[in-house]
Formats: C-alpha cells, structure tokens, sequence
C-alpha cells in the first residue's frame, strides 16, 4: 500500500514539474553541476531568478526522489527554499551538492505529542535555514589577526558589514591577481558536500588547519560516525575538519580541484583609509603585515615593487627564506610572506624577480654564480677544505647550464698559476652580494663595445697558461695556443693540461 502511494505521488510531483517550467522558460541560462549523495554528478540549466525549492524539483525528478527528501549544500552551507540562486554567488559550471534527507518517520505511526514536537522541531529547522547563506555572504572582512577581529566584533553590535571579498592570484587560465571565492570541504575525504560548525571570522580560521569542524555528508568519509557524540570526550576520535580554499571568479569553475592563491593582503578599503604614497583613497589597498598595519593603493604597491626589483633591494628573510619586501615605512617584522602578492608586477618583471631570488639564494649560501655571458647559473662548490689539491679547489665547472670551466678565485676561463689580481676585484664586487644600486647586467650591457665583448667570451676560451682567448673553429678538442712563447698544449672541455684521459674520453667530442 505504501509502495502504491509514493508512485502515485511522484507521479503527481513530475506532471506538476512539467506544468511549472513549462510556463517558466529560463530567460538567463545559468549551467552548474549537481552532485548527488549516490556519487552522480547532474548538469542543469538554471534560471538566476528561481529560488532553490525550483533546483529541488528539478534534481528529485532526476533522482527519482520527492523533493521534500533532498537538501541542497553549497560553499559549506544548506541552503533554504527561499533562496534565490543569483544571491548565492554562484557562477557558471559551479557545483552544487544534493544529499538526501535522513528518513523520518511517517507521522500515521506517531501520536498526537510526537507529531507536535516533530512538527515544531521542523518549523525551527526552517527558521534556522532561512538566514543560511554561502560562506561569501556571511562572511565581514577577514582580519589578520585574532584580536583586530575581536575588537571589531565588539564595537559593532547592530551593524552589519558588507559581504567579504577575497582577491586570489589565478594561474590558469588567468596568469593574473582577481577576485576570489571562498570554498570549503572535508579535509579528510576531500567531500564538498559538508556544513560547517560556524564561519570563519580570522584569516587563521582560513589558512590554519583543524580550527573548525563540520559535518560531512559523505557516507564514504574516514570520518566515523558511530561515535560522533563522544567528540567532546575521547581526544583520540576522529573530528571532521574543514579545508578551506580558494576559488578564481573571473572563470567558470573547472571543479573542485580548481584552486587559486589567496592574497589575503589585498583588500576592499572599506574603512577608507589613505595610501601611505600618494594619500588617495582607493577601492582596493595592500595591507603590510607590520604592527601599524600600513595601507598602500595598488598601483603604489605596483611602483613600490618596480623600483625596488630594477635597484635589486629586495631583501632576503632568514626566517622564512623568502626573496621579499618589507613594509616602505621601515616596520619591523613586516616581511611579506605570501610572494605570490609580487604577481603584480608584469610577467617579465616577476621572472626577474624570481632569477634575482634564485641568485640571492645561491650567493647567501655560499655559491658563485656561473660568470659566462647569458648564463649566471648557481654553483655551489665543495668544500676548500674537503679538496686535497688546490687546483681542484680552484676548478669550477658549470654543470647544468653552459658547461664553462673557470677558476674560484678570480671568475675567469681556468687557469694555471696566480690570478689576475685586478680581473678578480672587478668581477668579484659584480658578482656577489651587495652594492646592488646598479644592476651589474644592466651596466654591462649598456657599454659601447659590449656587443663584440660578449661574443668574445661566448665563443673563445681563455689559454690556461697565458690566458690569451683561443676560439675553436672545428677539428679535435686538442688545443695548442698559438702565441709566441707559449705554446701550452690543453684540453678544450676541460680547460686543463692535455692528457691520455682526456684522448681517450672526448677527444673528438
């Protein structure tokens, strides 16, 4: 009998559906997707201006399930009948979690009392969900810190802030600084089909992990449910955690593994303060992480970060080993750790920055760098003290970039005997850190005769007896300098006395 009512009222339900959106045509095509609780995933067109009872109705008569049985879960929240699709901040291809209601019991089989209290139990439940709404729109400005959060908190009873805004830096498709969204899953299971316990009000709440818990609709989570009451008790349970991420808005989504980089620096100045540089007051500002919390417009931060990349202060964190800036107004502690902030900069601009960061690295760390034209490979060398032949100690070759051979000391083609003292100064102040206010590269380059200079040092090598540059024009790599006097018989790939071992390895190659 019971068998014989629930087809005849899905029955109703799907002839009603077809009355409904046959007289409702969608004016504003909205394409998302529909996880269901069976690990299917639906494609429905929507209409920005139905509410979700109307996504209900569409997704049960897919389902084969009454509508009154589905919940609706998205960016870590049920959304309620009443709401309306084009205030869920949803965009195009997004994904939306349909979970199936636990099963009540009919209320022919319940007494009078139990219907009663079920009844008004149902009615809280949807007083409840009727302020549910993304993790967007519940959200106010996300503070730094716990106690900036707390005191805002405090101090604004009766007010209410504007929906948050995030800015994320979009590596695909984007390759650029946009605005961002707000998403949120199981961290065990990786489900988006999840309610959280509360908003989160810090970015620590965001970034950190486990602070704070949800409920998973998963039915395949790790999470064990058996034992979800005794949470509070047993510290060896098993708490569902929420992983909070970042989504790009300027793209249709392209899943849920779709990520972005959160720039949490980077926010709407809704308390319209000044930039520090040029005292306008813009939508958007970078706030530096320093205990004043200075504000800069964006293009100021933008001019900020040129003239310090073409001067080379950018300046290396110890603590975080971070190639970065620090707040302009001389703070401490203000070290911008996020890097991806610097994504402001052109492409060119950003791919110099990180060339200069790699070579930082590698000088800090006590390398050199490869000093053949066009190259500037990192090199870290071994030991003095662990090479028993000062020569070999002196002998550096560039294995990884252009393959040069040259000598420690002085950075020139390798050599036998003493440095050229002079070369060596010269070099060596370009090469290592400090004195960065002129760009070496650039100064080089900028020289009259710097053009035939370099092709020199590109296509020649140094005699390592008398140092006169040799260019190899085909044949073996024998090598015999042809300057009067000398005569030194080398090797062209090792830049060293011609040997058996060197006929033997690579005589011709």
């Amino acid at each position: 009998m019971n068998f014989l009512l629930d087809f005849i009222r899905n029955a109703l339900l799907k002839m009603l559906q077809l009355i409904w959106f046959g007289k409702h045509k969608i004016s504003n095509n909205l394409s998302i997707y529909v996880k269901t609780h069976t690990g299917s995933t639906l494609a429905v067109d929507l209409d920005p201006k139905w509410d979700i009872r109307n996504v209900k109705e569409i997704v049960a008569s897919q389902m084969g399930m009454s509508p009154n049985d589905i919940k609706i879960i998205f960016a870590g929240k049920e959304l309620h009948n009443s709401t309306i699709i084009e205030e869920c901040d949803l965009g195009q291809q997004s994904i939306l979690h349909a979970v199936k209601v636990p099963n009540r019991r009919h209320k022919l089989e319940l007494n009078t009392t139990e219907t009663i209290n079920e009844l008004s139990s149902e009615l809280q439940e949807d007083l409840n969900d009727s302020g549910s709404k993304p993790l967007n729109e519940t959200l106010s400005d996300l503070s730094l810190n716990d106690v900036e959060n707390n005191e805002i908190t405090s101090s604004s009873s009766g007010k209410s802030y504007q929906p948050a805004h995030f800015f994320v830096y979009c590596s695909l498709p984007c390759k650029s600084i946009q605005a961002g969204k707000l998403r949120v899953n199981c961290a065990l299971c990786n489900s988006g089909a999840v309610t959280v316990d509360r908003d989160p009000q810090t970015w620590p709440d965001v970034i950190q992990p486990n602070r704070i818990t949800i409920h998973c609709e998963n039915d395949r989570c790790q999470f064990d449910r058996s034992s979800s009451t005794d949470i509070n008790n047993d510290h060896n349970q098993i708490v569902p955690y929420a992983r909070f991420y970042f989504k790009c808005a300027n793209h249709p989504s392209r899943g849920e593994s779709d990520e972005a980089v959160p720039l949490y620096l980077i926010r709407p100045n809704s308390r319209k303060i000044p930039c520090l540089a040029c005292t306008d007051i813009r939508e958007n500002v970078l706030v530096f992480p320093c205990e004043a919390t200075h504000v800069t417009c964006l293009d100021c931060f933008k001019d900020y970060c040129t003239v310090r990349l073409s001067e080379r202060q950018f300046e290396f964190d110890i603590n975080t080993g971070y190639y970065t800036l620090p707040c302009p107004a001389g703070c401490a502690d203000s070290f911008i750790k996020e890097v991806h902030h610097f994504r402001i900069l052109t492409q060119n601009q950003y791919e110099q920055y990180q060339r200069f960061g790699a070579e930082e690295y590698v000088l800090r760390a006590g390398g050199i760098l490869c000093p053949q034209p066009d190259c500037g490979m990192g090199i870290i060398p071994p030991d003095p003290q662990s090479v028993a032949n000062d020569d070999d100690c002196r002998k550096i070759q560039c294995i990884g970039g252009c393959g040069f051979v040259f000598c420690r000391n002085c950075l020139r083609g390798y050599h036998v005997g003493e440095c050229d003292t002079q070369l060596s100064s010269t070099l060596n102040s370009q090469l290592r850190p400090g004195g960065y206010s002129i760009d070496p590269k650039r100064a080089k380059d900028a020289k009259w005769d710097e053009a035939s200079t370099k092709t020199i040092q590109k296509s020649t090598k140094p005699c390592p007896k008398c140092r006169t540059p040799t260019e190899r024009d085909g044949g073996c790599m024998h090598m015999v300098c042809t300057r009067a006097g000398c005569g030194f018989q080398w090797c062209w790939v090792c830049q060293t006395p011609w040997t058996r071992e060197c006929m033997g390895n690579h005589w011709f190659g």
